[in-house]
């Protein structure tokens, strides 16, 4: 990269964690990442999935290693910073990225303990313990670092799936307050809100229209594309942001300022 402004976007040599790194958004942040330079370490709790993207990582000439961990598990997310430490000598960005949903056709009333904690777990938990032990060993390193967090637009209007959006909305309020408590070490925090965007490409023609009739829903007149948060991922990572901490960037295709929440919920009608 040259000149005074691409220099910055330059992540060559940085040891990145991506949790939730083997399919989806994760996947396609790591592939930007790989570009701008980044050595990586995904992890995931699903081998095969993490050996896939890091297969196409590495035949497009990028640096990456893989970690099978249950980030809702606190002491293998430890051991997961310590490996990226083994492996690259330091860990500079934590991309927090790891989240599954809830079930949007249970009733609020009828909404089981244990079910409300596995959301709470897999989406705030897993964030708090990832960003915990990265910044506990870039304050040991003493040369800062990055926080980013992957929340939801679910997060800033709510819908059926209740739990998701109580967790995401966590997410984002977390990262706030971890950017003003470790400004003073040099560590930033961001999050990420996705809107509604593909987790994969089209198997088919049929899935293409399906995902093309959604799409006339949003005031871009389409879904996002799993690899679309990669240039996003890699500004809030490098230099290129670096008087930028606290704060959440939606992307979404214009859907929550149209007035749209994510389209896969919409109000029954009784309620």
């Amino acid at each position: 990269m040259g000149g005074i402004v691409l220099e910055r976007f330059d992540l060559d040599g940085k040891a990145i964690v991506v949790t939730g790194g083997g399919r989806g958004l994760g996947r396609g942040m790591a592939h930007a990442l790989a570009e701008a330079g980044a050595h990586l370490m995904l992890a995931a709790r699903t081998q095969s999935q993490l050996d896939s993207t890091a297969e196409e990582i590495r035949a497009r000439g990028g640096t990456v290693a893989t970690f099978q961990a249950d980030v809702t598990d606190s002491k293998q997310v430890d051991a997961l910073v310590a490996a990226c430490v083994r492996e690259y000598g330091r860990i500079d960005v934590m991309f927090a990225n790891a989240g599954a949903g809830g079930d949007p056709d249970v009733d609020f009333w009828d909404y089981p303990d244990d079910a409300f904690e596995k959301v709470l777990a897999t989406n705030l938990k897993s964030t708090f313990y990832s960003c915990r032990a990265a910044a506990k060993a870039m304050v040991g390193q003493g040369a800062g670092g990055t926080l980013v967090t992957t929340a939801s637009g679910t997060a800033l209007r709510g819908n059926r799936n209740f739990v998701y959006p109580t967790a995401k909305g966590g997410v984002i309020s977390l990262t706030k307050s971890m950017a003003t408590m470790l400004a003073g070490h040099g560590i930033r925090a961001n999050c990420i809100v996705p809107g509604y965007v593909s987790q994969t490409d089209p198997k088919d023609d049929q899935e293409r229209a399906q995902r093309a009739q959604r799409g006339t829903f949003m005031p871009v007149q389409r879904l996002g594309e799993w690899w679309e948060l990669g240039p996003l991922a890699v500004f809030l990572a490098s230099e290129a942001s670096s008087y930028i901490t606290g704060e959440t960037y939606i992307i979404d295709g214009g859907g929550l300022a149209g007035g749209l929440g994510p389209i896969k919920f919409r109000p029954r009608h009784e309620w």
